[in-house]
């Protein structure tokens, strides 16, 4: 799959690696070159700088061709904004966008159709299911 990952930080990083260690062809999109830093030993991972809503900069990533979005910028504004770019200007297949506000998520989900995660949610369930005594990631 060519994969295109918007954010180069600590997510956006391990998904690359993981990803591309599992034989993807991915890119990584980040306004700060230094970002790149944390993807070493990633050296088949395609860096470009830039910022995720330039519709040049995602044409340089090879957005035409690209079978998935993932952006997991911190700004669920910039999220959106690459979502809706890539869904609805470009087509591309599949795009998840990172939501820290569970409202916006699900507004975005039912309103405007991206497949968002929200990392506020699947925290908040994770600590209530170690208070119930069950560990949710031993069952992944």
């Amino acid at each position: 799959m060519n994969i295109i990952i918007v954010g180069c930080g600590r997510v956006g990083s391990r998904l690359a690696i993981q990803l591309s260690g599992e034989g993807n062809n991915v890119t990584v999109i980040d306004r700060n070159p230094l970002s790149f830093d944390k993807l070493e030993g990633a050296s088949d991972v395609k860096m470009v700088i830039g910022t995720g809503i330039d519709e040049e900069v995602l044409s340089n990533a090879g957005i035409a061709s690209a079978d998935a979005v993932i952006s997991v910028t911190k700004g669920d504004n910039t999220n959106i904004m690459v979502g809706q770019i890539a869904k609805f200007l470009f087509k591309v297949p599949k795009v998840v966008v990172r939501i820290v506000d569970p409202k916006s998520k699900s507004f975005y989900e039912q309103e405007i159709g991206l497949t968002c995660f929200c990392p506020t949610e699947t925290s908040s369930h994770h600590y209530i299911s170690l208070l119930k005594g069950v560990d949710v990631c031993t069952l992944l």
